[in-house]
């Protein structure tokens, strides 16, 4: 990336510290980048939780908002987004601008395609029972793979959803093998994914650069609200941590399940969270239930895009 074209850092807009409260918890799922930004609008720039500590007199006033929605953003203590919207939670916890990390993201969407065109791979979605081996039935599908003339091929666990369901992705060669047999490595359900590529493996690799190079030109700043790694499910600690595992990412493994488990972990009787899925869609409030059923029940869902329709009609 050129001199020219390096993003300049912009100010810091984000909580005021004080308003994060461990009394009254809430955590948000971010899936989508817009959603937040959307999201942001609607519900954040009417109370003023946004700008006001920056000296923005902006300020939107919606009737549909009420003092409990801002009363969530404001005393919200953690958020995770999967795989791209961990982008959307890092501009939720004020580590990245939005301009800046829709930037990266449109970069690495580019990057990723261009890895997907060059090798035949997909995803393959599959439920297994309880004696599934999935580690197992991925090395018979590469070896499968090398039979057929295959050089190096992929075939790995990409994304941790719930217990007993897996994404599994690679050559396409081998998502076949193992859709075939899939009786032998105890898969009750296997579902091709309607996307182009092998994502979060190693045919990803090409896309690593771009993102790494794109990641070193923008402003990342540690966290206000504690943000989850896809990459290991734990918090991320600092700027240089973020940088460092959104590009590990690309390559490895979204672990959901265990990132659930990480947010949602706490003494018995305590009571969970409420929490916010803001985007298209209720997948993650799915997984939430398959992974905590307690947790889930405090669960709402916050589709920003059609709120922000209602609210200008």
């Amino acid at each position: 990336m050129g001199k020219e074209q390096r993003w300049k850092p912009q100010e810091r807009k984000g909580f005021r510290a004080t308003g994060i409260s461990e009394a009254c918890q809430r955590s948000a799922l971010l899936t989508w980048l817009l959603s937040w930004h959307t999201f942001k609008s609607f519900y954040c720039h009417s109370c003023g939780c946004w700008n006001e500590e920056a000296g923005s007199s902006r300020k939107v006033e919606i009737p549909l908002v009420t003092d409990v929605l801002k009363r969530v953003v404001r005393s919200c203590v953690a958020a995770a987004g999967y795989s791209v919207g961990e982008f959307a939670a890092l501009v939720f916890a004020g580590a990245l601008s939005f301009a800046e990390a829709l930037y990266a993201v449109k970069v690495r969407a580019e990057a990723m395609q261009k890895a997907s065109e060059a090798v035949p791979s997909g995803m393959l979605s599959v439920v297994g029972r309880r004696e599934a081996n999935y580690k197992f039935a991925c090395l018979e599908a590469r070896q499968h793979c090398e039979s057929l003339g295959v050089a190096n091929p992929v075939c790995a666990v990409s994304n941790y959803l719930f217990p007993d369901c897996r994404v599994i992705a690679g050559h396409l060669q081998a998502l076949e093998f193992l859709q075939e047999n899939a009786r032998k490595y105890y898969f009750t359900r296997t579902k091709m994914l309607p996307v182009s590529g092998a994502f979060h493996t190693r045919l990803m690799e090409p896309a690593v650069e771009p993102l790494a190079e794109v990641l070193k030109s923008i402003e990342i700043q540690k966290p206000l609200v504690c943000v989850y790694s896809n990459v290991d499910g734990k918090k991320y600690m600092h700027s240089k941590h973020i940088q460092k595992l959104l590009v590990k990412q690309v390559v490895s493994p979204v672990m959901w399940e265990q990132t659930m488990h990480s947010v949602y972990e706490r003494k018995q009787g305590t009571e969970f969270p409420y929490t916010y899925e803001v985007g298209p869609g209720k997948q993650l409030g799915a997984i939430l239930k398959k992974c905590n059923l307690k947790a889930w029940k405090q669960y709402k869902h916050v589709d920003a895009l059609e709120d922000e329709e209602a609210a200008e009609t």
